[in-house]
């Protein structure tokens, strides 16, 4: 373990990106985060404000919702767009959440080939693993090939600089969401789960996310109103870290399970629906994508079994995001499935249900992109 120290951290996407950084700032620790400049602004000028639901405190009041504001927090926060992002030496983690097609954008694009050059540790919080992060996998299965894999990412060229040695993943489990009519600088978690990231290849930057880890787990919030005694709250949504690769793609079952199978032919249904309509074959899709990962070298231990994942499926009232940005006319959107696909062909492993869902979602980007053209 390194000796304790406060690190400097950048953060890019400052709408997910938010949940950690609060976590971050209350645990001591310096955050920039990158965002568009009317939002980089108000952040400034107002901090930023999650709120996270303490289980069985239904006394804080507004049903169990703590806020917690950022200028009340030890840590410091700066909120910068890409384009004016300075001194990189100066960080000690990049954080990366963002879905992958935004990565393409002007000014994201050039700040993400200066954090290649510079060389800096990167933690993703993503569902689409980078291609870098792929090529640590090749540890164990060689013979994969990632020019194949290409063809998921919306530009696989971002990727093209950055080391594999210097890139991790982290899973986006914890579910959270910008209440409508509020400021875009308030956050609000639905699903209070943790943010589960692979060790990276060096012990030294294995030995941050360990700091981090334990720096998160440590934080006790004050949550009493003014003139009360102190009330320490342990707050959720924490930052754990594995030896395994493979952990943070137990999230591929769930997205092929449900998320994907969201799209439908002229339209899309709710996440239940598409869990909850045929049990059976929900279940041998997710086992199906199990065992791809089990191919690629996982162990069944690093995975998430069907029943823990159906019991929430209840709760899934909305259709997938990714479904809504389709119907909504998105041209690019995360393409899991097409890499699950492409891995899943290379092993000789097919899937007539997957195959549906990446038939269906390519289905809609043509017909998206056509319209737009």
């Amino acid at each position: 373990m390194t000796t304790h120290k406060t690190f400097n951290i950048l953060i890019l996407g400052a709408s997910y990106g938010s949940l950690l950084a609060i976590k971050l700032l209350a645990a001591g620790h310096h955050v920039t985060m990158t965002c568009r400049s009317s939002t980089a602004a108000l952040i400034n000028d107002q901090g930023i404000r999650v709120r996270l639901p303490i289980k069985a405190r239904k006394d804080l009041g507004n049903n169990g919702l703590l806020e917690i504001d950022s200028r009340q927090l030890n840590g410091k926060l700066v909120a910068s767009t890409p384009q004016l992002v300075e001194n990189l030496a100066g960080f000690d983690l990049v954080v990366l959440a963002m879905q992958e097609p935004q990565y393409r954008q002007d000014g994201i694009r050039e700040l993400m080939t200066a954090i290649a050059a510079a060389g800096l540790p990167c933690m993703p919080i993503m569902n689409m693993p980078p291609l870098p992060y792929l090529e640590r996998l090749k540890a164990y299965h060689p013979s994969l090939d990632l020019t194949a894999c290409r063809v998921a990412y919306a530009d696989p060229s971002i990727w093209d600089g950055f080391d594999a040695e210097l890139m991790t993943l982290s899973s986006p489990d914890p579910q959270a969401f910008r209440p409508i009519d509020e400021p875009v600088n308030v956050l609000q978690v639905a699903l209070p789960t943790n943010f589960k990231v692979a060790r990276f290849a060096s012990s030294q930057h294995t030995a941050m996310l360990q700091q981090l880890d334990a720096d998160i787990e440590a934080i006790r919030y004050n949550a009493a109103s003014a003139g009360n005694p102190a009330d320490w709250v342990e707050l959720p949504v924490k930052l754990k870290v594995f030896d395994s690769l493979f952990v943070p793609l137990a999230k591929w079952s769930m997205l092929l399970t449900g998320n994907y199978r969201c799209v439908q032919a002229q339209t899309v249904r709710p996440i239940r629906e598409a869990i909850l309509q045929d049990m059976e074959a929900s279940q041998n899709v997710y086992e199906w994508v199990a065992g791809l990962c089990v191919a690629l070298g996982a162990t069944l231990g690093d995975l998430v079994p069907f029943d823990k994942y159906a019991q929430a499926a209840d709760g899934l009232a909305k259709p997938s995001s990714a479904a809504r940005a389709l119907l909504a006319g998105a041209v690019h959107i995360e393409r899991v499935d097409l890499l699950v696909q492409t891995l899943a062909t290379q092993l000789k492993m097919s899937h007539a249900s997957v195959d549906e869902t990446v038939a269906l979602v390519n289905s809609w980007l043509v017909k998206n992109r056509s319209a737009t053209a």
